[in-house]
């Protein structure tokens, strides 16, 4: 019986690298010499601080081409507010990762209407496909990627 499982992750080695890639840039930056602009990896999110909210956003395409450059997805960032308080300005991207329980559904009932003949099972945060050829699995994989969804999504253990 071949399948194969849906998730969605992030590689964390290589976002440490993208956050650090982007410090680098701010630092040989002329226009943030002195500004202690900065980006911070926490958990599920990354933190720009600057002095100006101009600045944020000057920051946020720096962020994006070290991100692309990694080759993680941008649609993992979810920009959150810019807040601005006693002369520094934050703002907070969380990173999505995992499938949650609505897009897991959307994704089974899509497979379902389909009508190929395919299992699809939700477990935890990712979705397995199980089915007996190769071709029908495949024909799955490219449903999925032709709904373009707002998570990024990778096709895993592919086992025939």
């Amino acid at each position: 019986m071949a399948s194969f499982d849906i998730k969605s992750e992030l590689n964390t080695h290589e976002l440490t690298n993208a956050v650090d890639q982007a410090n680098r840039v701010l630092q040989n930056r002329f226009d943030f010499k002195g500004t202690n602009a900065s980006f911070a990896l926490n958990n599920k999110e990354i933190l720009l601080t600057a002095k100006e909210d101009f600045q944020i956003r000057q920051m946020e395409p720096v962020l994006n081409e070290a991100m692309a450059k990694r080759g993680i997805d941008l649609k993992t960032l979810q920009p959150g507010i810019v807040e601005v308080s006693n002369g520094a300005a934050r703002q907070s991207v969380a990173l999505q990762e995992g499938i949650d329980r609505e897009l897991a559904k959307k994704i089974t009932t899509l497979v379902k209407q389909s009508k190929v003949k395919v299992q699809a099972s939700v477990q935890g945060e990712s979705v397995r496909i199980n089915g007996k050829k190769r071709d029908e699995l495949q024909q799955i994989i490219q449903l999925v990627k032709d709904q373009k969804y707002d998570l990024p999504l990778q096709f895993d253990n592919f086992r025939d």
